[in-house]
């Protein structure tokens, strides 16, 4: 199943700034919604593990995330895969542009991911749902990061 998402947050916050945030493992794993553990590997990407419950699946996935066509501070793409046992997978990528605006800085976000597994089977608008509200809690909490 496949699924994209775009969305833009204003922060009150300079370019720089920001870029270095969305840059620094402490501050993404505080972000992340059910994130326990995100350290940074060689290759300039991340291992992570998260706990999800998305309706009544529930899992803990682990993956690793990498960063590519890094463009500072304007912006870059995130990629990642995480196994989540026998509730399935989950793999997918998301552009990330920065941009100034109002004295501050424009996040847009261009989302697309895939899942399978048991996942998979909760059907397309639950599973909307779950990302969307990992997406607006991500960005809730990373504008309170950023904005200190």
């Amino acid at each position: 199943m496949a699924m994209t998402m775009t969305g833009e947050v204003q922060l009150a916050a300079p370019r720089q700034a920001v870029w270095d945030k969305l840059n620094d493992p402490e501050v993404l794993k505080a972000c992340i919604p059910g994130c326990e553990e995100l350290e940074k590997t060689d290759e300039g990407g991340f291992r992570a593990t998260a706990k999800m419950k998305v309706g009544p699946v529930s899992a803990r996935f682990k993956g690793k995330v990498t960063l590519s066509d890094l463009d500072p501070p304007n912006g870059y793409k995130i990629s990642g895969e995480g196994e989540g046992g026998g509730a399935g997978f989950a793999k997918g990528g998301a552009t990330v542009g920065l941009a100034d605006k109002d004295g501050g800085t424009l996040l847009s976000y261009n989302v697309e991911a895939q899942i399978g597994g048991k996942l998979a089977q909760l059907g397309q608008r639950l599973i909307n749902g779950a990302a969307k509200k990992l997406a607006d809690e991500f960005f809730a909490n990373f504008a309170k990061a950023v904005q200190g």
